[in-house]
């Protein structure tokens, strides 16, 4: 009856991980995508983005990208991928979704599944659901299965956590449920049951947890900085032998789920509460590493290298970093000159969030530098401070990830000597 098992409605970071992870499981599996550039390389047998272990599955050139949403008339199962942001003001938006709806909703077909992925407001699935059934007169549980499956896994382990991860399956019909069951069957047996509204909140509450958690370790670091200590010394005395949840690690706290998720909770009430708090503490350290970084040491007319760009360690991933939040903050100091180095990007690095900037090798950029900032623990970047310590002894380094293992957020280069 169907020529693919599943459809992969958006080839991005999720989408196609699972795409591929689905035909190494011995599904039929397309997809459909609006970028044309991200098509050409997936159908060509290249990898779009770092995402270990799927280069010889994606080489095979078996799975391939459309334009056209009609292929979706030939698939059993839907996959919806896209992307869920905020608006401005703290808003969900739908409008990829709508679009992805507008554009399939004339090829369904009865005995179909919809499945939504990606990250959604409490409702979202339930609002699909009765838009498409409006839309295609298909009628809910019977014609029109529906079910919000969410990811949980993090970029870099994808390959191994689509078989590792418990899959949630929200349903709230018998049919749809077999369906769900019957597709992510295929990557792991721990599957777990529950309607639309649970399945969601699972998927936020999961990234929220670790957002707030985040928000507090950078804040202890903020208030042991502002007093004078030292916040890796009081993490350390704090979680040895402690038997009771530790004290995390300070850092930029960015992504595309971590800065938003917690919105499409806020979304729903008009007071002040511990999740706003938990933004405004998380946005702030860019502002925290440059201002305290500034009492030790002027930023004017001094030569300044950002190293990391991306969002998080080992990733070639932009979105919502902080970094251009960083380099921001950095200008308003009129500093001789700032130089950016991010070895997982290519040269130069382009983003919408900051534009354009030279991407530096690490050891060009740090010549003659007099302050460096440490925006992404990226590996490698401890070997390079260490030189740093022979090359620029008296150059200031803010090191919220501590990635030279000092065990200090702000240090002049020459103290790493003391580690050899």
């Amino acid at each position: 009856m169907f020529e693919y098992d599943v459809c992969i409605v958006g080839t991005g970071r999720v989408g196609l991980p699972l795409g591929l992870s689905l035909m190494e499981a011995g599904a039929r599996v397309v997809g459909i995508d609006r970028d044309p550039a991200l098509r050409e390389q997936i159908n060509a047998g290249r990898m779009p983005f770092q995402e270990p272990g799927y280069e010889q599955l994606i080489a095979s050139r078996k799975f391939q990208v459309h334009d056209s949403p009609a292929v979706v008339a030939n698939a059993r199962a839907l996959v919806i991928t896209v992307g869920t942001p905020l608006h401005n003001h703290i808003e969900t938006d739908l409008g990829q979704v709508r679009a992805v709806l507008e554009a399939i909703a004339p090829h369904l077909r009865a005995g179909q599944l919809i499945c939504l992925r990606s990250t959604v407001a409490p409702g979202t699935t339930t609002y699909v659901g009765r838009w498409l059934s409006r839309k295609t007169g298909l009628q809910l549980g019977r014609d029109l299965r529906i079910a919000f499956c969410p990811e949980r896994i993090v970029e870099g382990k994808a390959y191994e956590e689509l078989h590792t991860l418990p899959q949630i399956i929200g349903t709230e019909d018998p049919a749809s449920a077999e369906e769900a069951v019957m597709l992510f069957g295929r990557l792991t047996q721990d599957l777990l049951h529950s309607d639309f509204l649970t399945a969601e909140l699972v998927k936020l509450f999961n990234n929220i947890t670790r957002y707030v958690h985040f928000a507090l370790a950078n804040h202890l670091a903020l208030v042991a900085d502002t007093l004078g200590a030292n916040i890796f010394d009081i993490q350390r005395l704090t979680n040895y032998k402690y038997p009771r949840h530790g004290v995390a690690s300070p850092g930029f706290t960015a992504g595309t789920c971590l800065r938003k998720d917690f919105g499409m909770i806020n979304e729903w009430t008009p007071y002040p509460d511990l999740l706003l708090s938990a933004w405004k503490m998380n946005e702030y350290m860019p502002m925290f590493v440059v201002q305290h970084l500034k009492q030790r040491t002027p930023l004017f007319e001094r030569k300044v290298v950002v190293l990391g760009y991306t969002f998080k360690a080992d990733c070639d991933d932009v979105r919502d970093s902080l970094t251009p939040k960083l380099l921001r903050y950095i200008e308003r100091e009129l500093p001789a000159e700032i130089r950016v180095s991010d070895h997982h990007l290519s040269d130069p690095i382009v983003d919408p969030a900051y534009g354009s900037a030279r991407n530096w090798s690490a050891r060009a950029a740090l010549e003659d530098v007099d302050c460096v900032f440490l925006a992404t623990n990226h590996t490698g970047y401890r070997e390079v401070l260490h030189e740093l310590s022979t090359r620029r002894p008296e150059a200031w380094v803010a090191d919220l990830w501590n990635v030279a293992g000092l065990g200090k957020v702000f240090y002049q280069a020459q103290e790493l000597k003391s580690l050899r």
